[in-house]
């Protein structure tokens, strides 16, 4: 008995490290393991009274991840009429000067965006991180440059570092322009990004912005972000950023 505990043990413990540390964008899976690692030590040596309060406690909590994603899940995908003068861009990681698979498929759903709605002007959001030698909106523009996109519809934020930061600056360069950015501006993200990325729109005023869903990666991925993301949301109601 105690050979196959510790067997199952190690064996959540190394899919943890694994998952966490070997793998790129698998690293909630990780720590998904080592929460199960803990529950099974927890079930194992605990008194029977205080294992029962973990359980407990254990349902409250994915009862309220359940509650969570179900705001997430239900905006993870494009509005109905996303049609809008402006196509805000968000960014993310740039390996040096290659977009990241995650930016190429938002750079995918802006480019499908603007084919389809040929009027609307493009907004790029994104600054330099750790290890990228150009800014994120420098990777988008010239991808969408590249794609066929008239270089005089792709505006470039090229300081932000958060989400926060690519819509007030984004929302700033509309209004530069003499225009308004409320009930004129779509938001294209990650789809498990894309409540959020709404959420924080209309906490600066922009309470109409429509969600444009870039294509899925891989589904597992994808999964491992929508799991990610349910701690995001809670930062933003908590701290409303």
């Amino acid at each position: 008995m105690n050979k196959k505990f510790w067997a199952a043990e190690g064996g959540l413990c190394a899919a943890a490290a694994l998952l966490r540390f070997a793998l790129r964008g698998y690293a909630w899976w990780g720590y998904a393991c080592l929460f199960a690692a803990a529950l099974l030590l927890l079930h194992r040596f605990l008194p029977a009274a205080l294992w029962k309060l973990v359980v407990v406690l254990v349902c409250i909590g994915l009862a309220y991840f359940c509650f969570v994603e179900y705001f997430i899940v239900k905006n993870a995908r494009t509005d109905r009429d996303p049609g809008r003068d402006y196509l805000i861009v968000l960014g993310a990681a740039v390996y040096g000067e290659q977009p990241s698979l995650t930016l190429v498929r938002r750079l995918e759903g802006a480019l499908d965006y603007l084919e389809t709605y040929p009027d609307s002007v493009a907004i790029v959001s994104g600054g330099m991180g750790p290890g990228e030698r150009i800014t994120e909106a420098k990777a988008m523009y010239d991808w969408l440059v590249a794609a066929g996109v008239d270089p005089d519809r792709v505006l470039m934020e090229p300081e932000a570092s958060s989400t926060e930061e690519n819509l007030a600056k984004s929302f700033a360069i509309i209004r530069a322009r003499g225009d308004e950015p409320a009930g004129k501006v779509a938001i294209v993200s990650s789809a498990y990004h894309l409540y959020r990325a709404k959420s924080m729109a209309a906490l600066q005023g922009v309470p109409d912005s429509a969600g444009v869903a870039a294509p899925w990666g891989y589904f597992f991925v994808m999964l491992n972000y929508f799991i990610r993301e349910a701690f995001g949301v809670t930062h933003l109601w908590v701290f409303g950023n």
